[in-house]
């Protein structure tokens, strides 16, 4: 599932945040291969909620279908017409809400082994975290069932966080729940939330058990961004799956320190890259030193020392600026 991305502007008013790239490959993407490694069962389909059609365009489109087919599930794709929450997210895909099922938002990436609890009828995955009163998190009875899920506790209540991404045996029985939320005009903050669908089945007797994530990942703004593509390119490096610097990247009298990921057909002259930079394929940069960056597609850097720099496609930059935001298509000279 996929929304707006109103933290990362100027970014999302080009790239929708989902769709940012983080060592290479968009959020979203990593993010669905990642529940699929870790569900170790087949995918039938996956259900993608789109904001409006000027943020996700038919490039969107063929790109999320390209990537459930490339899982071997259908693709099917809804739009939130209006953002009223993540009830109201999920509801949109109504007719997809059937059998067992993950949500997930798209703004956040994992590093997860674990097998599914079969006695639950859901799974919420959480990360222990150290100030749990800046979260949303779960309350564990004895038998650690999840009783309550209780948004940034002033006493404390547990240091499991949710994440945002939840299993559910039978999605109908959310639905259920949520078309009842939706019927009924329960809102909180002026949004239809899925936390009232789920408090709803554990007042049903459901079953609730966490399943904790190794790495909690956060995409919702420039830093957190920047900080988890290091993260995950050196995730990436020790797990030596990927092919981090393609074979066609040029390099004269440049120097790549690990890990990086560049892209194909990028040209290096003349500068430093790295650590923890990733560049989109076809870019230029010359005479530069570029360090802890994301630096997307088609874009030319010339006599830069960047530092925590997040550029978009099509940029043309030259300068000696450092910490910036760059959106596609910008001219600095």
């Amino acid at each position: 599932m996929a929304g707006r991305g109103s933290r990362l502007r100027p970014h999302s008013l080009t790239v929708p945040k989902p769709l940012i790239p983080v060592a290479g490959q968009p959020i979203v993407h990593r993010l669905v291969k990642d529940i699929a490694k870790v569900l170790k069962q087949p995918i039938e389909e996956i259900a993608f909620v789109l904001g409006d059609q000027a943020f996700f365009g038919d490039d969107v489109v063929d790109s999320l279908t390209e990537l459930a087919e490339g899982l071997g599930a259908k693709a099917s794709i809804y739009r939130q017409d209006q953002p009223l929450g993540t009830g109201h997210a999920i509801m949109s895909a109504k007719p997809s809400l059937s059998g067992p099922a993950v949500i997930a938002y798209a703004d956040t990436l994992i590093r997860a082994e674990f097998d599914l609890d079969p006695t639950a009828d859901s799974v919420i995955w959480t990360k222990c975290v150290a100030n749990p009163e800046a979260y949303g998190v779960v309350k564990l009875n004895d038998d650690q069932n999840i009783v309550e899920l209780v948004e940034k506790p002033e006493t404390f209540v547990s240091d499991q966080a949710v994440i945002g991404i939840y299993y559910f045996k039978d999605v109908a029985v959310l639905k259920d729940k949520l078309q009842e939320v939706l019927d009924e005009n329960v809102m909180n903050g002026g949004e239809y939330q899925i936390n009232d669908g789920i408090k709803r089945m554990m007042a049903d007797g459901k079953i609730f058990k966490t399943g904790t994530v190794d790495e909690w990942m956060d995409c919702g703004n420039k830093a957190v961004t920047l900080e988890t593509n290091a993260r995950m390119l050196g995730f990436l490096t020790a797990d030596k799956e990927e092919q981090l610097v393609d074979a066609s990247v040029v390099l004269e009298n440049s120097t790549i320190i690990e890990p990086c990921y560049i892209g194909k057909g990028t040209v290096l002259r003349n500068t430093t890259v790295g650590p923890h930079v990733s560049i989109g394929k076809d870019c230029v940069i010359e005479n530069s030193t570029v360090k802890n960056s994301l630096i997307q597609n088609q874009t030319t850097i010339k006599n830069a020392n960047l530092d925590e720099a997040m550029i978009g496609n099509h940029v043309k930059y030259n300068g000696e600026f450092t910490k910036i935001s760059i959106g596609d298509y910008t001219i600095i000279e």
